[in-house]
């Protein structure tokens, strides 16, 4: 594959506050990291060999810079228009537990440049703010309608973030209108019990599964690892045993490998995930749980290369 993925949302800069006596959360100190949803997954695919090309929207500020060095430095192509010097770089405010666990508040202006499909771009990707927050929310659902009959694979990872839709009800309503577009749908067990309140993942991946595109669901469980749902499979995958220093950026980094492995199968583009086995979604599954729990054991948004996924857990 040399066309590119696309992927489209936030580039922000996570504001990272370490929880209190826990030194080993960024040593005690506030840091400042580039990242936001869709930043992490385009940097977490160019580091697993996946050409990717971003469609975003930050400043030329001192934030800006750090995002554009840290974007261009990991390969990623930006989207025209994606940096723009009369814009003000979006954040994201990182609140660490004595666990690792981060809860987030965002000072953010989502309107993204022109959406296009690059010639032969065999997979899209959004999700979480971008998906939520208008004008740039309306933005993505034209353009998923506009390629609904191209040939690409849709993916969607829509994060809860009560701070930006506090009514799970139509925050709901927009992710079922989404994921109808999507042929496989990513969510936490967290975002679950937000947007399904007493829903069971299963129960929820039948839903989605009731669209007519969706091939494919996979939802998180934190440290227990992850369930993967098809039409025709379910597989559950434990995680490893690690030592959690930070959550930030996992979520993100398991959503790339998913990409990453469905590719490695030649399943995106016009397949559509089309012939997906259990076999593979046990395998695609193993390698995005792996790919999030190298990303834990680190320090704020920074997922593995293929080099040390290979080398930390031999594939």
């Amino acid at each position: 594959m040399t066309a590119p993925v696309l992927v489209i949302g936030e580039a922000l800069v996570d504001i990272v506050v370490p929880a209190p006596r826990a030194p080993r959360n960024g040593n005690g100190k506030t840091t400042a990291t580039p990242g936001g949803f869709a930043a992490n997954v385009a940097v977490g695919l160019a580091r697993l060999g996946v050409p990717t090309e971003l469609v975003a929207r930050f400043g030329t500020d001192p934030y800006g810079d750090q995002l554009g060095a840290h974007l261009f430095g990991n390969g990623v192509q930006l989207a025209p228009g994606s940096v723009d010097p009369s814009f003000r770089t979006s954040t994201a405010t990182a609140t660490l537990d004595p666990a690792g666990v981060a809860s987030y508040q965002f000072d953010i202006t989502w309107d993204p440049p022109a959406l296009s499909r690059p010639r032969g771009c065999p997979a899209i990707h959004t999700g979480s703010i971008a998906t939520m927050l208008e004008p740039g929310a309306g933005a993505i659902r034209k353009f998923l309608q506009s390629v609904a009959d191209q040939p690409v694979t849709v993916t969607l990872d829509p994060n809860a973030r009560p701070t930006i839709t506090p009514d799970p009800v139509p925050a709901w309503a927009a992710i079922r209108e989404l994921a109808a577009s999507s042929d496989l749908v990513k969510l936490s067990d967290e975002d679950c019990r937000f947007f399904r309140p007493g829903a069971s993942p299963d129960e929820i991946a039948a839903e989605l599964l009731s669209a007519e595109r969706t091939q494919c669901v996979v939802i998180t469980l934190g440290g227990d690892g992850a369930i993967g749902i098809s039409r025709d499979a379910r597989v559950e995958v434990p995680a490893p045993a690690i030592e959690v220093v930070d959550t930030v950026g996992a979520g993100d980094s398991l959503m790339s490998a998913l990409i990453a492995g469905l590719n490695a199968r030649g399943l995106l583009g016009a397949t559509r995930l089309s012939g997906l086995t259990a076999e593979d979604l046990r395998e695609v599954v193993d390698y995005a749980v792996k790919a999030a729990a190298i990303t834990c054991t680190r320090h704020g948004a920074d997922p593995p290369t293929a080099a040390e996924h290979a080398a930390k857990w031999g594939s």
